[in-house]
């Protein structure tokens, strides 16, 4: 009995309980939020799908436009309770917002497609275009081709500072601070004791200090001086060379300075030594050799004489040994300075030296 009574009591109070009914509003509201969510992905469906620009304009009319579905469900919202049209409101418009992005997208993409198609395709059969190939500057070719010879001869190369004391650059070289030699080496200074060089000849000194004979050494470099015209450039290069040891005579030097001008410029160039004068040789000599344009007859290049000058050259004074601790009674030797646009400017047959400067390819390409 008391199942009954139980049992019975369950099918009443489920007989009894109150039904759910849809107000008028909420079934409005159902109704919207399905369509919206429909209309988004019935909407992307066919934005992905689309062909061309042309169909992602119409299907932005037909959903975004002022007579597009999900703008007639936004106008259909002010009909319901106020509730309802904020929640409804702020759906639809993330529909639009997502609507919005598909088709920039979209249009985006068929850009892309339009200006990859628009380019030049790449034939892959074709040849390669090959770079252009550099060369090394005329004055460093001749640099190479001056240190290779000397190398051969038995010297090997130093180098040293560009910024240099003026006792390595004048003094220990017998230059003193009132000797007129300095007027043609005339440079720029920093103070009274650093100056830019101007010449390779500290180099010797440096060596000398830090050696003991024998020394065969060339040194190559970029040295200065307050010269501007069309032979002389306030930035220049030279290359000079020292030798000292037991013995060393003037025909030594005469020697390596006839290899060297019959290696650089032909076994047929003529040279001739004329006296000259240089503080730290003694006795100097200029290096002349025949014109290598008139060959010797005389030329506007060589001022009808028939022989250009090429370098100095001397016997290394005793007060230059004494400033180094070498003994002038034990030891000998010669140096020698030469300009590489000296000898670019004779071998090239150059008459203005701004032209190694320039930049001017066309000239350049002819080295």
């Amino acid at each position: 009995m008391s199942s009954y009574r139980a049992a019975h009591g369950r099918r009443k109070s489920a007989c009894t309980a109150r039904p759910m009914f849809l107000t008028a509003e909420s079934f409005k509201m159902t109704f919207k939020d399905r369509e919206i969510q429909e209309l988004q992905e019935v909407g992307l469906r066919e934005i992905q799908a689309a062909a061309g620009a042309e169909d992602l304009e119409r299907l932005r009319v037909k959903y975004l436009g002022r007579k597009g579905a999900l703008t007639q469900i936004l106008r259909a919202l002010g009909q319901l309770d106020p509730e309802f049209r904020r929640v409804l409101g702020q759906e639809a418009n993330k529909v639009k917002q997502l609507l919005e992005e598909a088709l920039a997208q979209g249009l985006a993409a068929l850009k892309d497609v339009a200006r990859r198609a628009a380019a030049p395709v790449l034939d892959v059969t074709l040849p390669g275009r090959r770079l252009p190939w550099g060369r090394l500057h005329p004055l460093t070719q001749i640099n190479q081709e001056v240190c290779d010879i000397f190398l051969h001869l038995g010297f090997e190369t130093v180098e040293g500072p560009e910024v240099e004391l003026d006792y390595y650059n004048f003094e220990a070289l017998n230059i003193p601070p009132d000797h007129p030699a300095r007027d043609m080496q005339d440079t720029f200074y920093f103070n009274d004791k650093v100056l830019l060089r101007t010449h390779t000849s500290p180099m010797q000194i440096r060596t000398m200090e830090q050696r003991q004979p024998p020394v065969r050494v060339i040194a190559p470099g970029r040295v200065y001086r307050r010269d501007s015209d069309l032979t002389h450039t306030p930035m220049f290069h030279q290359v000079e060379g020292l030798l000292v040891d037991r013995g060393v005579t003037f025909a030594d030097l005469k020697g390596v300075l006839t290899a060297f001008v019959h290696q650089m410029f032909g076994p047929e160039v003529g040279l001739r030594f004329r006296p000259s004068y240089f503080p730290f040789t003694e006795p100097s000599a200029e290096v002349d050799i025949e014109c290598v344009i008139c060959r010797g007859e005389g030329c506007r290049v060589c001022k009808t004489t028939g022989w250009l000058e090429i370098l100095g050259a001397g016997m290394v004074h005793p007060a230059v040994f004494e400033a180094v601790g070498y003994d002038p009674e034990e030891y000998t030797g010669f140096a020698f300075g030469l300009g590489i646009e000296r000898i670019a400017m004779l071998k090239y047959g150059i008459d203005d030296i701004r032209l190694f400067f320039d930049n001017d390819l066309r000239f350049l390409k002819q080295f």
